[in-house]
C-alpha cells in the first residue's frame, strides 16, 4: 500500500526546536512549508532540505489542502496564519504536542533541566551513534556532527523494539508534560522562567509531574549534586520508579582528562550522558571515546582564533543567559585562559527575567575584566512591560565593583552595530572576547570573524 505524503505547515518554522521537527517531517517524505518573521541560517537550511519557506506571517501562506498545522508556542493568538487555519478547520498542534506524539512511538530519552540540556542531548546522542544504536535526535543547537543541523534522522527500529529518539525537553510553559519518555535526565533545577512559574515550588511541581510520565520500567537520571534536584527526589518517596542517580564524584578525573570542552558544568553534562549509556548497557570504552571526540556545539563555548591589525585574540560565542550559566561560563574561561584579559559582551534575554533575577545578574560578571552590556532582548509575547534596561544593570555592576575596589570598565551600548567599533579600539594582544546571550547578539560573531579577512574594524 502506497503511503501518501502529508502536507504539513509550520508557523514559526525558524525556531531552534520546531525547525528540527520540520526536518523530521521532511525526512519522512512529507511536503513541508512554513513561515518565519526573518530569514536566518535555519530557514536557509530548511530550504536546502526541500521546505517551502515564507518570510512574514500572512494568511495566504496557508492553503486549504494542508493536512496538519504545527505552530510555535510563541505565536500569538491573533497570528493571521493561525486564524486562517482555524477558519479552514485544519488540524492544529503546538510544537510540544506534535513532538509529544512522536515520544509515544519511539524509545524516547528526554534531557531536561534548567541548564545543560543541549550539551547533554548532544553528548548522549554521540555515544548512542558510536554504539551503533542509530538514534533520531532533536536538539536545541546545531551540531557539526549533524552537518551543522539541529536534527538527525536515525533508524526505524532498534534492539529495544521501537526506534530510539533523543530529545531536549524544555520546561517552559510545562512543554515537557506533553512527552512520554522511557528515560528522563534532570541535569539541574533553578529559578527560571519565572514569568510563567512565579516561584521554585511551581517549577519543582512541574518536574515531579514530568517524572510521573515514566513507565514502571523507566529510568530517571538525576543529579544528586544539585540541591533542588535532591529536594525533588525527596518528594518522590511514594512513587515506585527506577532511579539511576548521577553522582559527580564518579568518573570525574577520567572526564577531566579527555573532554575537549572546559568547565565543571560540562563534566556534569558528560556524567549524565554516561549514566544513560550505562542504562543502555553501552560499554564505557565506547562512551569515553565518543565523549573525547565531542568538540562542542553552536553557541555553546564555541571558540575561534582571530586577528585584527596583527593583534591576535580569541573569540568565544556562548548562549548563556541565566546568571548561573554566565557565572559558570566565565569561570570556565578564567580556568582555560588564566592570564588573559576577558572582555564580555552580554545581551540580557527578556525584560522580566532581567528584573526578577537582577541581583543574581549583578553578581555573575566578576570574572570579566571588561563588561559591555547591550540592551535587553525582548521576547514577543513574554515581555509586556519594559520597565528595566541594561543601563540599570551597568550602574549596579559599577557600584558593586567600585565598592570592592575593582578598577574595571563597564559600558552600556544600546545599538548593537556600534559594538564592533568599540572592540576595535580596546582590543589588546591575546584578549579573550566573549559574545554571550540567547537573543540576536550572536549576529556579531560572523561580523567579527570578517575582521580576519577584511581587517575592517568598523564592520
Amino acid at each position: 500500500m502506497k503511503v501518501i505524503p502529508m502536507k504539513v505547515h509550520f508557523i514559526g518554522i525558524g525556531g531552534i526546536g520546531i525547525s528540527a521537527l520540520a526536518q523530521y517531517y521532511l525526512a519522512k517524505g512529507n511536503k513541508v512549508s512554513g513561515s518565519e518573521l526573518k530569514e536566518s541560517e535555519i530557514t536557509q537550511l530548511l530550504r536546502k532540505k526541500g521546505a517551502t519557506i515564507f518570510i512574514g506571517h500572512k494568511g495566504k501562506n496557508l492553503s486549504k489542502n494542508v493536512d496538519l498545522v504545527i505552530y510555535s508556542s510563541a505565536i500569538p493568538k491573533d497570528n493571521p496564519e493561525l486564524k486562517r487555519a482555524k477558519e479552514y478547520k485544519l488540524p492544529l498542534k503546538t510544537y510540544p504536542q506534535a513532538l509529544g506524539e512522536l515520544t509515544k512511538k519511539y524509545f524516547t530519552i528526554a534531557i531536561s533541566g534548567t541548564h545543560g540540556k543541549s550539551t547533554t542531548t548532544a553528548m548522549t546522542s554521540l555515544i548512542l551513534i558510536k554504539a551503533g544504536l542509530d538514534p533520531t535526535v532533536i536538539v536545541g543547537t546545531k551540531l557539526k556532527e549533524f552537518g551543522n543541523s539541529n536534527f538527525r534522522m536515525g533508524a526505524q527500529s532498534s534492539s529495544f523494539g521501537p526506534p530510539i529518539l533523543v530529545i531536549e525537553a524544555c520546561e517552559y510553559e510545562k512543554a515537557f508534560l506533553n512527552y512520554f519518555p522511557k528515560i528522563i535526565v534532570i541535569t539541574n533545577i533553578e529559578r527560571e522562567h519565572l514569568d510563567y512559574y512565579k516561584n521554585l515550588k511551581n517549577i519543582l511541581s512541574a518536574f515531579k509531574e514530568f517524572i510521573s510520565h515514566l513507565p514502571e520500567n523507566g529510568y530517571l537520571v538525576a543529579n544528586k549534586d544539585d540541591k533542588n534536584v535532591v529536594r525533588l527526589l525527596g518528594s518522590l518517596k511514594k512513587i515506585t520508579k527506577k532511579y539511576y542517580s548521577l553522582r559527580q564524584k564518579e568518573d570525574v578525573n577520567k572526564l577531566k582528562s579527555l573532554l575537549k570542552i572546559p568547565g565543571t558544568f560540562n563534566i556534569q553534562n558528560a556524567l549524565a550522558a554516561l549514566s544513560v549509556a550505562r542504562i543502555l548497557k553501552i560499554p564505557d570504552k565506547i562512551s569515553f571515546k565518543a565523549l573525547s571526540g565531542y568538540k562542542g556545539a553552536w553557541r555553546r563555548f564555541e571558540i575561534f582564533s582571530l586577528s585584527l591589525n596583527n593583534t591576535p585574540f580569541t573569540l568565544i560565542s556562548d548562549y548563556a543567559h541565566h546568571p548561573t550559566e554566565i557565572k559558570a561560563t566565565l569561570q570556565a574561561v578564567r580556568e582555560k585562559f588564566r592570564k588573559r584579559r576577558i572582555i564580555l559582551v552580554f545581551q540580557p534575554h527578556q525584560y522580566q527575567r532581567t528584573k526578577l533575577l537582577f541581583k543574581d545578574f549583578v553578581n555573575s560578571f566578576d570574572n570579566a575584566d571588561y563588561l559591555i552590556l547591550n540592551e535587553i532582548y525582548g521576547v514577543a509575547g513574554r515581555d509586556q512591560e519594559k520597565n528595566i534596561s541594561s543601563k540599570d544593570l551597568k550602574e549596579a555592576v559599577k557600584r558593586k565593583w567600585k565598592k570592592r575596589g575593582k578598577e574595571k570598565n563597564v559600558e552600556f551600548i544600546k545599538d548593537i552595530d556600534k559594538i564592533p567599533r568599540l572592540l576595535s579600539k580596546i582590543l589588546k594582544r591575546n584578549d579573550v572576547v566573549i559574545i554571550m546571550g540567547a537573543g540576536n547578539i550572536y549576529n556579531l560573531v560572523p561580523r567579527l570573524k570578517i575582521w580576519k579577512k577584511k581587517n575592517q574594524p568598523g564592520l
